[in-house]
């Protein structure tokens, strides 16, 4: 079979070059495998559970078997989602594998992009593909937003809402933008059809493209590697695509199938049946959305409620902390490779990478960045931390707004600093520089011995 499809289509000589494809063998560099295949596992529960959502918001009452709802009024989504957690075979196990992939998805995403910032592999000739990888980091967050408020219930519904008023927020042309999104005022009947549109098609369409042209652009150019004896800028140590790297990937996949199927099925996450149905005049307390859009929670809940006018137009307090703030972040991340190379005058081609001792200044902005973004995250659970531990809200909202402008710079500078230190010892700051032993005297003493 093989030797009848080589005669038409002539790709036996693409074949054995790409099995002898060479990638290297370092753990870190499986991180975006991981993305890959919580993606497909993403797919498939995805699909089992398209049979059985109905992405409609007429209003139906429910007379199914969880009878603290029974006999209420609730959208048809809603009630689609109850039938399929208790009513559908295997319904709630997929559910809530769908629900724990897409938070390792968004995840794996994040430690990938962070591995590739602190080694530098981003640099020349990868900018195209660290700009893909920003782009699927953000269809990524968009496709678990959408996804997240299908179920139309109270807690996913406050969320919609909450979006609905940010995208108000923004001047002049807030309102067109909010319409087009919405279809009319909040609620309304058609936003969950058009989320279902775009959680199902649109979207993973252009996480499907992204990361054809991510694994195609990383295909044709060299692997970036760590540095070590034999490797060059022009070489890359390592094993081949088959069959070692082939069935290292394939056992990467299995766990990370078995890994999310053991968390759907032991681990209980997004109960909406414990939430109720969207109800505009209720919000459900405490309250938080997932983790990956936590962070633009903690933003609005961090910033002072400050009010602008400009030509007549307000500017509501949600705009800066719901609109600049996020805009400034992805687009400092997604031109960084080019801001680095106007600060270091760095235009060459790079096939080795960097350990984050060997560029501190980087090490020290990314740490920054992260801490910052890290805060913001906890700020959007405020309400909890003040229900766990019994400390007024107002007091949790000040700690955190003094810490968003005190910790980052913190927090770099001691990065900064452990990375000289790395540099000159060469090994853990902790630890006692190379080449320094104790030594017991005979009078039961130590000394250091070079």
């Amino acid at each position: 079979m093989l030797k009848w499809l080589d005669e038409r289509l002539g790709a036996g000589h693409w074949a054995r070059k790409g099995l002898k494809k060479v990638f290297p063998d370092h753990w870190a560099f499986l991180l975006g495998e991981v993305a890959l295949f919580c993606f497909v596992v993403l797919v498939a529960t995805g699909v089992y559970l398209t049979l059985f959502f109905r992405p409609d918001a007429t209003p139906v009452i429910y007379d199914g078997p969880y009878r603290a709802l029974r006999g209420q009024e609730m959208s048809a989504a809603y009630e689609s989602v109850l039938r399929l957690s208790f009513e559908v075979r295997a319904g709630l196990l997929m559910r809530q594998i769908h629900h724990w992939a897409a938070l390792i998805f968004v995840a794996s995403i994040v430690v990938h992009a962070m591995r590739v910032f602190f080694t530098g592999a981003f640099r020349k000739p990868r900018e195209i593909n660290w700009l893909v990888g920003v782009s699927l980091l953000i269809f990524a967050i968009g496709m678990g937003f959408t996804g997240y408020s299908l179920p139309d219930d109270l807690l996913s519904g406050t969320g919609l809402r909450i979006a609905y008023s940010v995208m108000l927020s923004i001047p002049f042309i807030g309102p067109y933008i909010t319409f087009l999104v919405f279809g009319g005022e909040f609620p309304t009947e058609g936003i969950i059809s058009r989320l279902f549109v775009m959680h199902v098609m649109l979207l993973p369409a252009l996480v499907i493209g992204l990361i054809t042209v991510h694994l195609g652009i990383l295909w044709r150019q060299k692997h970036a590697q760590f540095r070590g004896p034999g490797r060059t800028e022009g070489n890359v140590v390592g094993k081949a695509f088959w069959p070692s790297q082939v069935f290292k990937s394939t056992g990467l996949m299995l766990l990370v199938a078995a890994v999310l199927a053991a968390l759907g099925g032991l681990v209980q996450i997004n109960g909406v049946w414990a939430y109720g149905p969207f109800d505009p005049t209720a919000v459900s307390g405490p309250a938080q959305p997932d983790w990956y859009v936590g962070w633009l929670e903690g933003g609005l809940r961090l910033f002072p409620a400050w009010e602008w006018t400009l030509f007549g137009v307000t500017i509501p307090s949600a705009f800066v902390p719901g609109v600049v703030i996020p805009g400034l972040v992805f687009t400092i991340l997604a031109l960084w490779p080019f801001i680095e190379q106007r600060i270091t005058k760095d235009y060459e081609v790079h096939n080795l990478l960097d350990r984050p001792r060997d560029v501190p200044w980087r090490t020290a902005v990314g740490t920054a960045g992260f801490l910052y973004m890290g805060l913001l995250t906890i700020a959007g659970g405020n309400d909890v931390l003040a229900l766990t531990f019994n400390i007024p809200v107002e007091g949790i909202t000040w700690f955190l707004r003094v810490a968003l402008l005190v910790v980052p710079v913190v927090g770099g500078m001691i990065a900064y600093r452990v990375c000289k230190e790395l540099q000159v010892g060469g090994d853990h700051p902790l630890r006692r520089r190379r080449g320094t032993v104790l030594r017991r005297t005979t009078s039961g003493g130590f000394e250091e011995v070079h």
